[in-house]
Protein backbone atom coordinates (compact mmCIF):
# COMPACT_ATOMS: atom_id res chain seq x y z
CA UNK A 1 0.00 0.00 0.00
CA UNK A 2 1.26 3.72 -1.14
CA UNK A 3 -0.41 5.24 1.76
CA UNK A 4 -3.34 4.98 3.68
CA UNK A 5 -5.43 7.48 5.39
CA UNK A 6 -8.08 6.76 8.06
CA UNK A 7 -10.94 9.44 9.27
CA UNK A 8 -8.49 12.35 8.99
CA UNK A 9 -10.36 15.93 9.48
CA UNK A 10 -7.80 19.31 9.11
CA UNK A 11 -9.85 22.80 9.32
CA UNK A 12 -8.11 25.92 8.79
CA UNK A 13 -10.61 28.15 11.26
CA UNK A 14 -14.21 27.95 10.24
CA UNK A 15 -12.86 25.98 6.54
CA UNK A 16 -13.24 22.22 6.78
CA UNK A 17 -10.26 21.19 4.27
CA UNK A 18 -10.32 17.78 4.81
CA UNK A 19 -13.85 15.69 5.46
CA UNK A 20 -13.52 12.41 7.81
CA UNK A 21 -11.27 11.56 4.92
CA UNK A 22 -10.27 7.94 4.41
CA UNK A 23 -8.68 6.39 1.20
CA UNK A 24 -6.22 3.33 0.91
CA UNK A 25 -4.30 3.91 -2.10
CA UNK A 26 -2.03 1.25 -3.82
CA UNK A 27 1.74 1.48 -5.36
CA UNK A 28 1.75 2.79 -8.94
CA UNK A 29 1.02 5.88 -10.68
CA UNK A 30 -2.08 8.00 -9.33
CA UNK A 31 -3.63 10.35 -10.37
CA UNK A 32 -5.22 12.97 -7.88
CA UNK A 33 -8.19 15.07 -8.99
CA UNK A 34 -10.93 18.00 -7.55
CA UNK A 35 -12.10 21.21 -8.34
CA UNK A 36 -10.31 24.09 -6.43
CA UNK A 37 -11.00 23.70 -2.76
CA UNK A 38 -11.21 20.56 -2.75
CA UNK A 39 -8.75 19.16 -0.35
CA UNK A 40 -6.08 18.21 -2.55
CA UNK A 41 -3.29 20.41 -1.29
CA UNK A 42 -4.00 19.90 1.82
CA UNK A 43 -3.60 16.15 1.05
CA UNK A 44 -0.31 16.41 0.35
CA UNK A 45 0.86 18.49 3.00
CA UNK A 46 -0.77 15.92 5.40
CA UNK A 47 1.33 12.93 3.83
CA UNK A 48 4.21 15.06 3.76
CA UNK A 49 3.53 15.43 7.68
CA UNK A 50 3.89 19.42 6.34
CA UNK A 51 0.72 20.11 8.89
CA UNK A 52 -0.75 18.79 12.02
CA UNK A 53 -4.37 17.14 10.84
CA UNK A 54 -7.17 18.09 14.12
CA UNK A 55 -8.59 14.15 13.60
CA UNK A 56 -7.58 10.77 12.50
CA UNK A 57 -4.19 8.38 11.65
CA UNK A 58 -2.53 7.57 8.59
CA UNK A 59 0.55 5.94 7.20
CA UNK A 60 3.02 6.53 4.02
CA UNK A 61 5.52 3.89 2.91
CA UNK A 62 4.44 1.75 5.69
CA UNK A 63 5.38 5.25 7.87
CA UNK A 64 3.11 6.84 10.62
CA UNK A 65 2.30 10.07 9.56
CA UNK A 66 2.23 11.85 13.13
CA UNK A 67 5.16 10.63 14.60
CA UNK A 68 7.79 9.61 11.67
CA UNK A 69 7.39 12.96 9.60
CA UNK A 70 11.24 13.31 8.92
CA UNK A 71 11.39 9.51 7.92
CA UNK A 72 8.49 9.98 5.62
CA UNK A 73 9.95 13.11 3.85
CA UNK A 74 13.87 11.56 3.65
CA UNK A 75 11.53 8.61 1.81
CA UNK A 76 9.51 10.97 -0.69
CA UNK A 77 10.32 13.47 -3.67
CA UNK A 78 8.19 16.87 -3.73
CA UNK A 79 7.67 19.02 -6.67
CA UNK A 80 5.57 21.66 -5.53
CA UNK A 81 3.79 24.04 -7.44
CA UNK A 82 4.92 26.98 -6.05
CA UNK A 83 8.22 28.83 -6.99
CA UNK A 84 10.77 27.44 -4.74
CA UNK A 85 14.33 28.18 -6.18
CA UNK A 86 16.61 30.13 -4.83
CA UNK A 87 18.05 32.87 -6.48
CA UNK A 88 21.84 33.04 -7.39
CA UNK A 89 22.30 29.81 -7.28
CA UNK A 90 23.48 27.32 -10.22
CA UNK A 91 21.06 24.67 -11.56
CA UNK A 92 23.48 22.12 -10.40
CA UNK A 93 23.82 23.61 -7.04
CA UNK A 94 20.44 24.07 -6.21
CA UNK A 95 19.54 19.80 -6.93
CA UNK A 96 23.22 18.78 -5.14
CA UNK A 97 21.47 20.75 -2.29
CA UNK A 98 18.41 19.06 -2.41
CA UNK A 99 20.39 15.54 -2.12
CA UNK A 100 22.25 16.92 1.01
CA UNK A 101 18.66 17.95 2.88
CA UNK A 102 17.76 14.41 2.75
CA UNK A 103 21.44 13.46 4.05
CA UNK A 104 23.23 12.81 1.31
CA UNK A 105 27.42 13.32 1.51
CA UNK A 106 28.27 16.08 -0.26
CA UNK A 107 30.70 14.72 -3.05
CA UNK A 108 27.61 11.99 -3.61
CA UNK A 109 24.61 14.72 -3.79
CA UNK A 110 26.86 16.25 -6.33
CA UNK A 111 27.64 13.04 -8.95
CA UNK A 112 23.65 12.72 -8.49
CA UNK A 113 22.64 16.14 -9.30
CA UNK A 114 24.74 15.60 -12.86
CA UNK A 115 23.20 12.65 -13.29
CA UNK A 116 19.64 13.60 -12.81
CA UNK A 117 19.84 16.79 -14.38
CA UNK A 118 21.46 14.34 -17.73
CA UNK A 119 18.20 12.55 -16.68
CA UNK A 120 15.86 15.94 -17.28
CA UNK A 121 18.19 16.69 -20.45
CA UNK A 122 19.51 19.72 -18.78
CA UNK A 123 23.02 20.02 -19.89
CA UNK A 124 25.18 23.60 -19.60
CA UNK A 125 22.10 25.27 -18.33
CA UNK A 126 22.53 23.26 -15.01
CA UNK A 127 25.78 26.13 -14.78
CA UNK A 128 23.45 28.80 -15.06
CA UNK A 129 21.72 30.53 -12.40
CA UNK A 130 18.22 29.30 -11.31
CA UNK A 131 16.20 32.47 -11.89
CA UNK A 132 17.56 32.58 -15.54
CA UNK A 133 15.63 29.89 -16.47
CA UNK A 134 12.37 29.49 -18.86
CA UNK A 135 9.08 27.72 -17.20
CA UNK A 136 9.32 25.14 -18.56
CA UNK A 137 13.12 24.44 -17.40
CA UNK A 138 12.13 25.67 -13.64
CA UNK A 139 9.63 22.88 -13.50
CA UNK A 140 12.18 20.14 -14.58
CA UNK A 141 14.78 21.46 -12.00
CA UNK A 142 12.58 21.05 -9.30
CA UNK A 143 11.81 17.40 -10.74
CA UNK A 144 14.85 16.71 -10.56
CA UNK A 145 15.52 18.57 -6.75
CA UNK A 146 12.77 16.05 -6.44
CA UNK A 147 14.03 12.26 -7.57
CA UNK A 148 17.79 13.75 -6.69
CA UNK A 149 17.98 10.92 -3.73
CA UNK A 150 16.11 8.47 -5.65
CA UNK A 151 12.38 8.87 -3.64
CA UNK A 152 10.06 5.72 -2.89
CA UNK A 153 7.04 8.23 -3.69
CA UNK A 154 7.60 11.15 -6.20
CA UNK A 155 4.81 14.03 -5.39
CA UNK A 156 4.17 15.99 -8.02
CA UNK A 157 1.93 19.66 -7.81
CA UNK A 158 0.83 20.84 -11.34
CA UNK A 159 3.90 19.51 -12.70
CA UNK A 160 2.86 20.89 -16.30
CA UNK A 161 1.86 23.93 -15.16
CA UNK A 162 2.25 27.24 -17.37
CA UNK A 163 4.51 24.94 -19.87
CA UNK A 164 4.04 24.94 -23.72
CA UNK A 165 3.51 22.07 -25.71
CA UNK A 166 6.73 20.75 -25.96
CA UNK A 167 7.81 21.72 -22.58
CA UNK A 168 4.62 19.83 -21.29
CA UNK A 169 4.79 16.79 -23.41
CA UNK A 170 8.90 16.41 -22.38
CA UNK A 171 7.30 16.39 -18.39
CA UNK A 172 4.86 14.24 -19.19
CA UNK A 173 7.10 11.78 -20.63
CA UNK A 174 9.50 12.01 -17.61
CA UNK A 175 6.94 11.36 -14.92
CA UNK A 176 5.54 8.32 -17.20
CA UNK A 177 8.94 7.05 -17.54
CA UNK A 178 9.79 7.21 -14.03
CA UNK A 179 6.52 5.99 -12.95
CA UNK A 180 6.39 2.46 -15.41
CA UNK A 181 9.57 1.95 -16.09
CA UNK A 182 11.96 3.25 -13.42
CA UNK A 183 10.21 1.96 -10.76
CA UNK A 184 8.88 5.08 -8.78
CA UNK A 185 5.45 5.57 -7.30
CA UNK A 186 4.35 8.93 -8.61
CA UNK A 187 1.31 10.87 -6.94
CA UNK A 188 0.44 13.67 -10.04
CA UNK A 189 -1.73 16.49 -8.89
CA UNK A 190 -3.65 18.02 -11.52
CA UNK A 191 -6.26 19.72 -12.85
CA UNK A 192 -5.76 19.01 -16.40
CA UNK A 193 -7.30 15.36 -17.31
CA UNK A 194 -5.03 14.31 -20.40
CA UNK A 195 -1.83 14.76 -18.23
CA UNK A 196 -3.37 12.63 -15.26
CA UNK A 197 -4.42 10.09 -17.97
CA UNK A 198 -1.16 9.99 -19.89
CA UNK A 199 1.15 9.48 -16.69
CA UNK A 200 -1.31 7.60 -14.30
CA UNK A 201 -3.31 4.00 -14.06
CA UNK A 202 -5.43 4.82 -11.07
CA UNK A 203 -7.37 7.68 -9.64
CA UNK A 204 -8.12 9.46 -6.91
CA UNK A 205 -11.10 12.33 -7.24
CA UNK A 206 -11.93 14.96 -4.04
CA UNK A 207 -14.05 17.08 -3.49
CA UNK A 208 -15.46 18.74 -0.39
CA UNK A 209 -12.47 17.43 1.21
CA UNK A 210 -13.54 13.82 0.95
CA UNK A 211 -12.65 11.13 -1.54
CA UNK A 212 -15.73 11.11 -4.56
CA UNK A 213 -14.46 8.39 -6.29
CA UNK A 214 -11.11 6.07 -6.99
CA UNK A 215 -9.79 2.90 -8.75
CA UNK A 216 -8.35 2.41 -11.89
CA UNK A 217 -8.53 4.50 -15.10
CA UNK A 218 -9.06 1.70 -17.19
CA UNK A 219 -12.32 0.62 -14.54
CA UNK A 220 -13.94 3.57 -14.15
CA UNK A 221 -13.99 4.46 -17.81
CA UNK A 222 -17.30 2.39 -18.19
CA UNK A 223 -18.40 1.00 -21.63
CA UNK A 224 -21.23 2.90 -23.43
CA UNK A 225 -23.66 0.34 -24.28
CA UNK A 226 -25.18 1.21 -27.26
CA UNK A 227 -22.05 3.01 -28.85
CA UNK A 228 -19.03 2.25 -30.83
CA UNK A 229 -16.07 3.70 -32.01
CA UNK A 230 -15.66 3.11 -35.56
CA UNK A 231 -13.04 3.89 -38.48
CA UNK A 232 -13.54 3.02 -41.80
CA UNK A 233 -11.27 2.73 -45.13
CA UNK A 234 -13.16 5.47 -47.07
CA UNK A 235 -15.09 8.71 -45.73
CA UNK A 236 -17.62 7.84 -43.53
CA UNK A 237 -19.86 10.48 -45.08
CA UNK A 238 -21.47 8.03 -46.94
CA UNK A 239 -22.19 5.73 -44.58
CA UNK A 240 -23.05 7.74 -41.41
CA UNK A 241 -26.11 8.65 -43.92
CA UNK A 242 -26.90 5.13 -44.35
CA UNK A 243 -26.73 4.59 -40.31
CA UNK A 244 -28.76 7.83 -39.73
CA UNK A 245 -31.35 6.01 -42.10
CA UNK A 246 -31.48 2.98 -40.05
CA UNK A 247 -32.12 5.18 -37.05
CA UNK A 248 -28.17 5.31 -35.64
CA UNK A 249 -26.89 8.50 -34.41
CA UNK A 250 -23.48 9.87 -35.21
CA UNK A 251 -20.55 12.17 -35.15
CA UNK A 252 -17.47 12.68 -36.15
CA UNK A 253 -14.15 12.65 -33.78
CA UNK A 254 -11.14 13.53 -35.40
CA UNK A 255 -10.96 10.42 -38.51
CA UNK A 256 -13.28 8.33 -35.97
CA UNK A 257 -16.91 7.83 -36.42
CA UNK A 258 -18.98 7.57 -32.89
CA UNK A 259 -21.94 6.11 -33.86
CA UNK A 260 -24.66 5.47 -30.72
CA UNK A 261 -26.90 2.30 -32.27
CA UNK A 262 -30.91 2.46 -31.74
CA UNK A 263 -32.44 0.81 -28.58
CA UNK A 264 -32.49 -2.87 -28.79
CA UNK A 265 -30.03 -3.08 -31.51
CA UNK A 266 -26.47 -4.72 -31.97
CA UNK A 267 -23.01 -4.23 -33.85
CA UNK A 268 -24.21 -6.28 -36.33
CA UNK A 269 -25.76 -3.94 -37.65
CA UNK A 270 -22.82 -1.89 -38.63
CA UNK A 271 -21.25 -4.77 -40.33
CA UNK A 272 -24.46 -5.33 -42.32
CA UNK A 273 -24.71 -2.00 -43.11
CA UNK A 274 -20.90 -1.79 -44.71
CA UNK A 275 -21.79 -4.63 -46.51
CA UNK A 276 -24.95 -3.72 -48.07
CA UNK A 277 -22.73 -0.02 -48.78
CA UNK A 278 -19.31 -1.71 -50.00
CA UNK A 279 -17.57 -0.25 -47.18
CA UNK A 280 -14.35 -1.58 -45.16
CA UNK A 281 -14.71 -1.22 -41.28
CA UNK A 282 -10.67 -0.95 -40.10
CA UNK A 283 -11.39 -0.41 -36.57
CA UNK A 284 -14.32 -1.42 -34.43
CA UNK A 285 -14.57 -1.20 -30.47
CA UNK A 286 -17.03 0.00 -27.80
CA UNK A 287 -16.98 3.25 -26.75
CA UNK A 288 -15.76 3.75 -22.85
CA UNK A 289 -16.30 6.76 -20.87
CA UNK A 290 -13.60 9.74 -21.04
CA UNK A 291 -11.82 10.23 -17.57
CA UNK A 292 -13.51 13.85 -17.79
CA UNK A 293 -16.74 12.21 -17.91
CA UNK A 294 -16.06 10.12 -15.08
CA UNK A 295 -14.28 13.01 -13.07
CA UNK A 296 -17.53 15.42 -13.96
CA UNK A 297 -20.03 12.57 -12.66
CA UNK A 298 -17.73 12.22 -9.57
CA UNK A 299 -18.11 15.84 -8.42
CA UNK A 300 -21.73 16.66 -9.99
CA UNK A 301 -24.03 17.77 -6.74
CA UNK A 302 -26.28 14.21 -5.25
Amino acid sequence: MLFQLDNITKTYGAILALNNLSVSVPEGAIGLLGPNGSGKTTLIRTLLGLIPVDRGSGEVLGMNIRNEKLDIRRAVGFAPEDECLFPRVEGVGFVSYAGELVGMPKRDALQRAHEVLDYINLREERYRPVESYSTGMKQRIKLAAAIVHDPKLLILDEPTNGMDPAGREETLALAHDLAHNKGMNVLFSSHLLPDVEAVCDHVVVLGGGSVLTQGRIDELKQIHRLCYEVRLKADPGSFAEQLAAIGCRTRLSDDMLIVELPEGGSPQILWETAARGQQQIRFLRPQRSTLEEVFLKAVEPA
